[in-house]
């Protein structure tokens, strides 16, 4: 063992100092690294894995990887043609039914990049939605509001409670003021909807019947060691409830997108299919 262990090192600096001579010019001689059984693994097929600015160490530890991962591979290989019956051995079929694939879904996605309209207008969601709403129902209560956290050690929390009630654009624009300088938090999602869970996760609060403190109250106020929390809820949707339009329309044009791949895919082997019937391509007998 030690001996192997030994001839190894010297046959990867033997690759390092080759590599280093020769990487500028062609290999006259494509050396054998490793052979397991009847395969051998050549130095041309470890020379790229090293760049000019590598260092020797550095390249030891990446020959020595590669060959013992070759090794390994070749190893296992050879168990599985041992053990494994000719039918399960037969795997010609199987490669080439993947190759086939493959080839037919590169191009399919080269002909879908290269002609398909990807722009989904809002009008085609909206009428989406209309036809199919019954498929966007709410699985969670969704809310926009504004949220707030806001150190104890803040000054004038009694007219931060009122601005952030506030229409006024004034008291919007203190509030705004006041939330760069002192807000730990400061979430505004009035024009975003988000899970009202995502939102209490950041509250420290209990809140049972989420439906009926939604339906009958309009803000939060609580407080820890440390800080203020307030939330002022804007809007709300409720769970088992149709999803607002806003809400659903990512996910719309998700669903218009595919359906036009699929037409789109359809129609290609349709075209190819009668093309190829139109001009004598092939025969069924």
């Amino acid at each position: 063992m030690i001996g192997f262990k030994y001839q190894k090192l010297i046959l990867l600096l033997f690759v390092v100092i080759a590599f280093s001579c020769n990487k500028n010019n062609d290999l006259t001689e494509d050396r054998p690294l490793a052979k397991v059984h009847n395969k051998f693994l050549y130095e041309s097929e470890i020379v790229s894995l090293f760049n000019i600015n590598i260092t020797k160490e550095d390249s030891i530890i990446i020959a020595k990887n590669y060959i013992s991962d070759w090794i390994k591979k070749q190893l296992m290989v050879g168990k599985a043609e041992l053990n494994l019956n000719d039918e399960s051995k037969d795997i010609e079929k199987q490669i080439e039914d993947y190759r086939s694939s493959l080839l037919i879904f590169k191009y399919k996605q080269e002909l879908i990049k290269q002609k398909l309209d990807t722009v989904i207008t809002d009008q085609e969601v909206e009428n989406y939605y209309n036809e199919y709403s019954g498929n966007f129902i709410l699985n969670h209560n969704i809310v926009k509001a504004l949220y707030l956290k806001i150190s104890k050690e803040a000054p004038d929390i009694d007219k931060l409670k009122r601005w952030y009630k506030s229409s006024e654009i004034e008291d919007l624009s203190r509030l705004e003021d006041y939330c760069y300088q002192y807000a730990t938090k400061y979430d505004n999602f009035d024009d975003k909807w988000i899970p009202f869970n995502n939102l209490l996760i950041e509250i420290p609060t209990n809140i049972d019947d989420q439906e009926r403190y939604l339906k009958y109250k309009k803000y939060i106020e609580t407080e820890d060691d440390l800080f203020y929390f307030f939330v002022m809820i804007n809007e709300y949707s409720l769970k088992s409830t149709v999803q607002p339009l806003e809400y659903a329309h990512l996910k719309i044009k998700s669903i218009l997108l595919n359906k036009r791949k699929f037409a789109f895919i359809d129609e290609l082997e349709n075209t190819i299919y009668n093309d190829a019937l139109n001009h004598n391509q092939f025969i069924i007998y």
